[in-house]
């Protein structure tokens, strides 16, 4: 009786839940077929959190496995804003955090105003920082155990070993150039969280990182650390616009040192300047001056065309070549070619190269590597040049042979007169022994290889006497090592300055070897615009002196030389 009385509302009510129930339906329908992949997403997200595992990035080493740049263990502080539901916890972890990572609040509260489930608050902190913090035991406020690079020596080898960033990515040297190898395989885990965001467990999908490989160097730590002392000192002294010092085993072409000033500390890289951090040593190309002529003499001896007693007339200090005059630094009689070289005199230098003729001179010079790349293992070597005998001028035949009109690098003359130490026998330089991975397999390798052989034996012998005579008679006398015979060049060129010679502007050089009879190192310094001294026997020599008779008493009887200097430069 009831619902005969009502069946309009009856009918309406009934509709209103039919249709109520079919949306319903319809509605879970939509959400299990053509939602769910969204909502399992961003449920998904809300209790699981994927986080990258950074692996430790690889060591290198010097020759003897002393570390040059290591990673170790640091922490790692990032927030979860969506876990701090009270503004008293946001406002609190500000507060706190502000004060010992020394952040402006404003820079934090930016990123807890993201709410995130992950921001970085700050990367790879001090130990004493982390300690501060994790003590607080702040709402919201989670750690990362990552690994930092550190540079135990500081500013030692800077232009060799070069510098990584927070991320362990190289930046720079040889931290990029073999960042492959040194940056290992990062992994993943995937951590639990409950409704309220609180962090259970790892679970599915972890991957252990897989960490860096060991770079192993040339470079002798201790080697290093005296010629970084010696060629400091000198810089400091002299004041010179810049410097570079590279000491090689000319049997091999191994690099057992390489430096330059002005350098940098490699802990605090982003404090460095681009001057500082420039490797003069391979990319800096000048006009070498003197020191060319163990080219020239090389040349002449091989060829035949004078001996070391034959007699030159240098003009008393003045000799025309073509339309220029030709001068020596003192005014020189009639000499043996030995002496010309001793006393590096350009116009007997001269008067030997127009025997040889444009073409073999070049022809000696393009041998010993100049106007090319030296082939040393690493990136950014330069040229230099070296004119084609077509291009000489008139009066090229009294520059070239003397390092005028021909520009190189301090590497291609160590490599120079490596070769004229070992035999003849042009050896490629480099400074990467190998790379080891964790198992100890050896991954790449680079050994002793030969170039080419510039000379024959007899001749470096030959030179080898000379240029022994250099040290003991001539220009060279303060690069010589007190119970050690030496051999080397001197040279000092004038710098070009608005297309023309400056007189007050020089490249100070000195290359040599020692000992004479059984060469164990060779080595060349380099002064750009020392000053008031600029001579390269003034400057350069006593620094080779320093460094090879340092390095040969360690090499030879295992002492360290003693010093107060700490070795950062």
């Amino acid at each position: 009786m009831y619902l005969r009385k009502y069946p309009l509302r009856f009918a309406v009510v009934s509709i209103f839940l039919f249709v109520g129930f079919v949306y319903s339906i319809g509605f879970l329908i939509f959400i299990q077929i053509f939602r769910s992949a969204f909502l399992s997403h961003l449920a998904q997200r809300q209790h699981e959190h994927s986080i990258i595992l950074e692996p430790k990035r690889g060591t290198i080493y010097d020759r003897n496995w002393r570390a040059l740049a290591i990673n170790l263990p640091v922490y790692s502080v990032y927030a979860n804003a969506r876990a701090m539901r009270q503004q008293h916890d946001i406002d609190v972890a500000i507060e706190k955090l502000s004060g010992i990572l020394k952040i402006e609040a404003k820079q934090i509260r930016e990123k807890l105003d993201k709410d995130k489930y992950f921001v970085w608050i700050a990367r790879k902190m001090p130990e004493e920082i982390y300690r501060q913090i994790r003590d607080l035991k702040l709402q919201g406020i989670s750690f990362i155990k990552e690994s930092k690079r550190f540079y135990p020596n500081q500013s030692l080898a800077a232009h060799l070993v070069g510098f990584a960033g927070m991320d362990n990515n190289g930046l720079d040297g040889l931290e990029r150039d073999y960042d492959k190898y040194l940056k290992g395989q990062p992994g993943r885990a995937i951590i639990l969280r409950d409704a309220r965001q609180r962090e259970l467990m790892f679970d599915k999908g972890y991957a252990a990182p897989v960490d860096g490989m060991s770079v192993v160097l040339t470079i002798d730590e201790t080697i290093q650390f005296i010629a970084e002392r010696a060629l400091d000192r000198m810089y400091k002294k002299y004041n010179a616009k810049g410097a570079s010092i590279i000491v090689m085993n000319p049997k091999t072409g191994e690099i057992l040192a390489f430096a330059n000033r002005p350098t940098y500390n490699l802990e605090e890289a982003s404090k460095s300047t681009p001057e500082s951090r420039t490797n003069r040593a391979i990319v800096f190309t000048y006009e070498p001056g003197s020191v060319f002529k163990i080219v020239t003499a090389s040349a002449a001896l091989q060829e035949g065309v004078i001996k070391e007693s034959d007699m030159i007339n240098c003009e008393h200090g003045a000799y025309r070549v073509a339309n220029h005059i030709l001068h020596d630094h003192e005014p020189l009689g009639t000499i043996s070619f030995k002496q010309v070289i001793e006393q590096s005199s350009n116009i007997g230098t001269t008067k030997v190269a127009q025997r040889l003729g444009p073409q073999r001179v070049y022809n000696y010079a393009h041998h010993f590597r100049f106007g090319m790349r030296t082939g040393i293992d690493l990136p950014g070597e330069a040229r230099g040049m070296l004119k084609l005998p077509s291009q000489w001028s008139k009066t090229s035949i009294g520059a070239v042979p003397i390092g005028q009109e021909v520009t190189v690098t301090p590497i291609q003359l160590l490599g120079a007169i490596s070769a004229i130490a070992n035999d003849g026998v042009y050896m490629r330089p480099y400074v990467v022994k190998y790379v080891k991975d964790s198992q100890g397999q050896i991954i790449s390798q680079n050994t002793p290889h030969i170039l080419d052989k510039v000379i024959s034996k007899v001749t470096s012998k030959r030179m080898k006497a000379i240029l022994r005579g250099v040290v003991e008679e001539g220009t060279g006398t303060k690069a010589a090592i007190p119970g050690i015979s030496v051999a080397g060049k001197t040279g000092t060129a004038q710098k070009v300055v608005s297309g023309t010679y400056s007189h007050a502007h020089f490249y100070a050089t000195f290359v040599g070897f020692a000992p004479v009879e059984n060469p164990q190192l060779a080595a060349v310094v380099v002064f750009d615009e020392p000053h008031p001294a600029y001579y390269g026997g003034t400057v350069a020599a006593p620094v080779f002196s320093e460094v090879v008779g340092d390095s040969l008493k360690y090499l030879n009887a295992g002492q360290i030389p003693s010093s107060d200097d700490d070795g950062s430069g």
